[in-house]
């Protein structure tokens, strides 16, 4: 469940699939996430994306990766070994296509697969090559974070790609 290429806005970077998406076969399909609304809401798909339409997104210039493959019910699930081996892979992956932008959907998952402490939200001082770091709130039914305050982060994200 991986959407990469070359020339891309962005890459949205989840911290692993749930058991939902890995039982469907597509990313962000647990009913309760909000990425699909939320991607759509903040600019970046002219409609909503349904789950099943995820290799649509790259039509916008927008792709998907997890910093870890092994599903689970919860992210807290996933170790923090786990985390750091993703977090080199995930490099090389970007260092190879080169987005624009780099989003990592999690302030924990980015600051423990990065080495980063005390990371802020939105953008990044740290860069992979020539593309730019994000890190936003984590569209899971799981986030206490509002729509609205979702929307509002990945809005920045799109405006600042204009």
């Amino acid at each position: 469940m991986e959407l990469l290429a070359p020339n891309l806005r962005v890459v949205f970077c989840g911290i692993n699939p749930g058991l939902s998406s890995a039982h469907q076969g597509y990313p962000f399909a647990n009913g309760s996430n909000r990425f699909w609304k939320v991607v759509h809401q903040a600019g970046f798909t002219d409609t909503q994306l349904a789950p099943e339409q995820w290799q649509q997104l790259q039509d916008t210039g927008c792709g998907i990766t997890a910093l870890v493959a092994r599903p689970t019910v919860a992210a807290s699930e996933v170790t923090r070994d786990e985390l750091l081996s993703g977090g080199e892979a995930l490099k090389e992956k970007i260092l190879r296509y080169q987005p624009r932008a780099l989003a990592i959907l999690g302030k924990q998952a980015f600051s423990s697969a990065f080495g980063v402490k005390n990371a802020a939200w939105g953008r990044q001082e740290m860069t992979i090559g020539k593309t730019e770091v994000w890190v936003l709130p984590n569209p899971s039914g799981l986030n206490r974070a509002t729509l609205e305050q979702l929307t509002e982060s990945y809005r920045e994200l799109f405006l600042a790609l204009k």
